[in-house]
């Protein structure tokens, strides 16, 4: 492809990710297969001006005074890439598959913009929108900046090594065998963190169930439910069923884990995994939609009866906003109180199942107290048999544990631990007679 053509692609992409409002990923796959004459280069310059674009929408929609992709394009090679109006111009010639030339305004308009300085609303500069920032404000304090800047960076590529095939030190040497460059990651026992690109699903040590891909934050959550072999352990919200698999191996496959979710399509996925990772304690169950008899009806013999209850909520999704960063402008007010209520929901329905003794664990990927502190806040005020457990009492006592509040919760942020961040409440069940 032309540098023309891989700016035109990027633009047409961008405005199907603006006008069809679904994740950028899938709109990129779609291109993808779309367009297999595209090299490896011509995918990563396109998708890179694209994330560019959607990390700093904000910022470049105050420099133009537009939201339209194309002006959008432009000012992202100008403004933050740092090329000269001339050389956009050669790119945007009216040739073959390029943008068509620039107008006048267009020109004008990138010859005199800037980024907005430090005078500019604080989600302006930092690229969130405003009607989140008195819940990020809540969750940051004086930090929010701090914060917020971190969550504009790109996010690293996590490994969960596969305890039950390998050690983090064998699986690092295989790596580099297969010429991967990785290192260990700060917090997991089990991460590992890749330092340059690889094409994971073609390595012999990913085929063979060795290793899997995981956020290193997501692996502390799964440590940090305490579970051991033996347990009856219920993963209410499994989707993809990453989490499940950590479990598993946590284990040793003794035990039973029963991975739930509403959706065939993602449960689908699960089991082809768990058998290359040589998981053999692992179920799945495909729930009806959460109506109110709900677990009682699909999980029967599980009511009052499971050790562990891992409800990993659905949310929001802020603090994977690195990852997703299209994410932000496609939240609502509307879709966020579905959240929260959905939240409350399963919680409700993850408490039945939790014998006496029992954890309820309550995870999100959110960085927002409504979803989080909030939502556990509610939650025990309806639910007095119910106590939050500190981390540390579940934590592995040879592992650094990351800062945990004094209110009980653990969460992880970009800027804090270097990972996605997540929001994690351990509640025992403590019946009184």
């Amino acid at each position: 492809m032309t540098p023309g053509a891989r700016l035109q692609s990027a633009i047409e992409i961008l405005t199907d990710i603006f006008q069809m409002k679904r994740p950028a990923d899938r709109i990129m796959d779609t291109w993808s297969r779309s367009n297999r004459y595209a090299g490896s280069k011509d995918r990563a310059a396109v998708s890179g001006l694209v994330f560019t674009v959607l990390r700093r929408r904000a910022e470049l929609s105050a420099a133009t005074g537009s939201g339209e992709a194309r002006l959008l394009a432009f000012a992202a090679l100008a403004l933050i890439e740092g090329q000269e109006p001339d050389a956009i111009s050669m790119l945007a010639d009216g040739g073959a598959h390029a943008p068509a030339p620039l107008s006048g305004e267009e020109a004008a308009m990138l010859a005199n913009a800037t980024l907005p300085g430090a005078e500019a609303p604080v989600w302006t500069r930092l690229n969130y929108p405003e009607w989140l920032h008195a819940e990020f404000e809540m969750a940051f304090g004086p930090s929010l900046e701090m914060e917020m800047a971190a969550l504009l960076e790109r996010a690293p590529t996590d490994l969960r090594v596969n305890i039950l095939k390998t050690s983090r030190d064998k699986a690092l040497a295989a790596l580099g065998e297969e010429g991967v460059d990785a290192e260990p990651t700060p917090w997991s026992p089990w991460g590992l963190r890749l330092t340059a690109r690889a094409n994971l699903p073609g390595l012999k040590i990913f085929r063979d169930g060795a290793i899997e891909i995981q956020d290193e934050g997501s692996q502390l959550a799964c440590l940090l439910t305490g579970v051991t072999p033996g347990e009856q352990v219920v993963d209410l919200c499994a989707g993809g069923g990453g989490k499940s698999l950590a479990l598993a191996a946590m284990m040793g496959n003794r035990g039973q884990i029963h991975a739930c979710d509403t959706a065939p399509r993602r449960l689908g996925q699960l089991m082809p995994r768990a058998q290359r990772a040589g998981i053999r304690n692992l179920q799945t169950r495909i729930l009806g939609a959460y109506a109110p008899d709900g677990p009682e009806r699909d999980l029967a013999g599980l009511v009052d009866r499971a050790d562990c209850v891992l409800v990993d909520a659905p949310c929001s999704g802020t603090g994977a906003w690195r990852r997703s960063p299209d994410a932000r402008w496609r939240l609502t007010r509307q879709l966020l109180d579905e959240y929260c209520a959905a939240q409350a929901e399963v919680l409700a329905r993850g408490a039945r199942l939790v014998r006496p003794g029992g954890r309820l664990v309550y995870i999100t990927c959110s960085l927002l107290p409504c979803e989080n502190e909030h939502r556990i806040g509610a939650f025990l005020g309806l639910n007095d048999n119910f106590a939050v457990v500190p981390p540390a009492e579940l934590w592995p006592h040879d592992i650094a544990l990351p800062s945990a509040g004094s209110d009980g919760y653990l969460r992880l942020t970009p800027s804090s631990t270097g990972t996605d961040g997540f929001f994690v409440a351990i509640l025992r069940r403590e019946d009184r007679p």
